[in-house]
């Protein structure tokens, strides 16, 4: 399985349906890393542009990769070194295309139905198992901008509760997304 998973904290938008770039939380940061591990995810990209933002991911890698929590937490330690530090998609999908040596297959998270270029979990899994190298790109704040669902192939379709309500952290959607199209018992 070639899977690779971004976390964008930009462009995306706030409440206001505006276009901004969001904070990196340090719960994304262990969470998600940890998940990508549990999944085989080959890099789990951050991307942000704010150098600020950077720094602190940075600072939180050095502790679990090289500083104290490398020998506090070994576990935690072979997670966190799955992580890229980017400052775009753009940038990630050079590094995915430098490893894999083709572009990866763009697919998108969105809590909305888009029919348009809408895809299954069974059909996601089926374009993970024909070996081609997939990107799934997961959203903060209030989701992915247009520019970035206008860039991706497909969009996968939204995880659907038993009640109307719909507006799961980042971090949920992305462990339901990962055990329907990477999980053992599938």
């Amino acid at each position: 399985m070639r899977l690779y998973i971004g976390l964008l904290h930009y462009p995306v938008y706030n409440k206001n349906d505006e276009r901004i770039a969001s904070a990196i939380t340090n719960f994304d940061l262990h969470d998600l890393s940890r998940l990508a591990r549990t999944y085989g995810v080959k890099r789990f990209f951050v991307i942000n542009p704010l150098e600020d933002q950077q720094k602190l991911a940075e600072r939180i890698l050095r502790h679990w990769i090289i500083g104290y929590g490398a020998s506090y937490n070994s576990d935690r330690r072979e997670a966190i070194e799955l992580i890229g530090i980017v400052t775009s998609l753009k940038e990630s999908i050079g590094e995915i295309k430098e490893m894999e040596g083709e572009e990866p297959v763009l697919i998108a998270t969105d809590a909305s139905k888009q029919p348009e270029r809408s895809i299954t979990f069974s059909g996601a899994k089926e374009i993970l198992n024909s070996e081609r190298a997939v990107f799934l790109l997961f959203g903060t704040a209030w989701g992915l901008h247009e520019e970035v669902i206008n860039k991706v192939d497909h969009i996968l379709e939204p995880i659907a509760g038993n009640t109307d309500y719909n507006h799961l952290s980042v971090r949920t959607a992305a462990g339901i997304i990962l055990d329907r199209l990477a999980g053992r018992y599938q």
